[in-house]
């Protein structure tokens, strides 16, 4: 992504015979600024760089002295409908927009997660809107209550929910 801070390797095209999958210049993310990912994320370019900018303007600072040193994933490229529901438009994960994050572990090896304890993950949270396009977790829609889903969704304002 032309980032030194964000590590992993570029990847071929990804095509799919499902209109709307796919994505043209995909990259395997394994950490982003110093901060490991648990299962690499294939995202594109767009998505990296948000979530370097979320990582330094919004996750490090909501944690204070709390060295965060890994991200759980939960999902990244995947040629699915919206909330794996069928009939929906192709979600945002399908075009290598979206990543979600389930929790993150910290350098004394504790870990807070979407599922145990969103509370502890808020601030962090919240301080995604408007560096993604769209923000869901716990209370939004009832298909986020385990994990924050973060996408570059072009074309629209932030939805933060």
């Amino acid at each position: 992504c032309g980032d030194r801070d964000i590590r992993g390797e570029e990847l071929a095209p990804i095509t799919s015979r499902v209109r709307g999958c796919g994505v043209e210049e995909p990259v395997r993310v394994t950490s982003v600024d110093g901060i490991r990912l648990t299962t690499p994320a294939t995202i594109d370019c767009t998505t990296a760089r948000a979530l370097k900018t979320w990582i330094n303007d919004g996750m490090r600072p909501a944690f204070g002295r709390q060295e965060v040193v890994e991200l759980r994933i939960a999902a990244s490229y995947i040629c699915r409908p919206r909330n794996n529901q069928r009939g929906n438009k192709i979600s945002e994960h399908g075009r290598g927009n979206a990543v979600d994050v389930a929790g993150v572990v910290f350098d004394d090896g504790s870990v807070i997660t979407v599922a145990d304890d969103f509370a502890k993950l808020r601030k962090a949270y919240k301080a995604a809107c408007g560096t993604f396009g769209t923000t869901l977790g716990p209370g939004s829609d009832g298909y986020h209550e385990d994990h924050m889903h973060f996408d570059v969704a072009a074309g629209r304002s932030p939805y933060c929910r």
